[in-house]
């Protein structure tokens, strides 16, 4: 029997009810990741002032933390990392400031990310992977930007966007959008109320009301602590650690998701032949990575048992793969000297339903 039968077989017993999550166990991957963080930050404004080195230092290990948070911050989004649900929103949020990402909106799109995982025709990776026939049809010299811009040594330039500039540039496009649709709306109907105008407004940024208040009070409480950061300790410390540490660690970020999918002959079918175990088993892997990374990770990388029920808390994750690693023999496995060549399948073969190196698809016929 396939291991994806043997999966799909024993499924229920794998994700069992008593993998559930716990407040104390909650708060105590709050505490052990927030306050670190920030005596990391006083350690880089006393280093500061004798060695720039050391404040260098200081600023990787941080951006490890950091990378910790953004996956406490997911878990919240699934709920999963404490029980009851107003400490994942609450705390959601809190580590939604504390990465820039406003957590309830990254964890709408997300959810359809689990939604659709396997499904390249409707989910395209972090990076908007292109089918083969796509990349086909492009000129030469945008080949070569596609596969530049999605370079492993692209990565931390990718963090800042993803997590510095996106999420304040969106907000303010959409607001000043928002703030010319009302007033034409008042000129043109001064009858009708600001609610009414403001409910007629379309927007790529947001999807509703809901998704706008909380990209407003992420944006709103963290330009406050940049602003109170930078009087603190001045602004060329603040910046410098704060965008280097961020963008590190979203650059890691990107690069450990992209690889539990992208790799070679990754499962990645189109609609109509998609099946969610499969890809939870086929189209996700199985990163080994040391124990103490594996600590900064939050242990994300048992990514197949993750997508197999993402109710599951990341401190069971490890305990489940153990109890049933004979199910999980068909995984694909990688280690850290596997990643470059993992993010260099950054192509979707739709007819073979896989995705392919660049390398690979330069071997091909034609």
């Amino acid at each position: 029997m396939s291991s994806l039968s043997l999966v799909k077989q024993h499924k229920r017993t794998i994700i069992s009810h008593r993998y559930r999550a716990e407040n104390i166990k909650g708060f105590t991957q709050v505490l052990t990741t927030l306050v670190p963080l920030a005596a990391l930050w006083l350690c880089a404004v006393l280093s500061a002032s004798f060695s720039l080195w050391l404040t260098a230092g200081v600023t990787l290990l941080m951006s490890l933390f950091l990378i910790r948070t953004f996956v406490l911050m997911h878990e919240c989004g699934h709920g999963s990392l404490f029980r009851t649900a107003w400490l994942n929103k609450a705390f959601g949020f809190l580590f939604g400031v504390v990465t820039g990402m406003p957590q309830f909106v990254w964890a709408r799109h997300h959810a359809h990310h689990h939604a659709t995982n396997g499904d390249w025709a409707k989910y395209r990776g972090a990076l908007n992977i292109l089918s083969v026939d796509e990349f086909r049809a492009l000129a030469r010299g945008q080949q070569r930007r596609y596969l530049a811009v999605r370079s492993i040594w692209m990565a931390p330039f990718g963090g800042f966007v993803y997590l510095i500039f996106n999420p304040r540039f969106t907000w303010l496009a959409g607001s000043v959008r928002l703030v010319v649709h009302l007033l034409k709306g008042k000129i043109t109907r001064p009858g009708t109320s600001i609610r009414e105008h403001a409910a007629g407004f379309k927007t790529p940024y947001w999807k509703d009301s809901k998704e706008y208040w909380h990209m407003f009070w992420n944006n709103i409480v963290l330009l406050s602590i940049w602003g109170l950061m930078a009087w603190a300790i001045g602004p060329a410390l603040f910046f410098s650690v704060y965008l280097v540490s961020l963008s590190l660690a979203g650059g890691a970020g990107l690069v450990i998701f992209t690889v539990q999918h992208n790799f070679e002959h990754s499962y990645a079918t189109g609609s109509e032949e998609w099946d969610g175990d499969a890809a939870a088993i086929q189209g996700t892997s199985f990163l080994e990575l040391p124990r103490w990374l594996g600590w900064f990770t939050a242990n994300i990388a048992y990514h197949h048992i993750h997508h197999l029920s993402f109710r599951i808390p990341n401190y069971c994750l490890a305990e489940i793969h153990n109890e049933n690693q004979e199910l999980f023999s068909g995984i694909t496995r990688m280690r850290l000297g596997d990643v470059p060549h993992a993010m260099k399948c950054i192509l979707w073969d739709a007819r073979a339903r896989q995705i392919i190196s660049v390398a690979e698809y330069r071997q091909q016929p034609g």
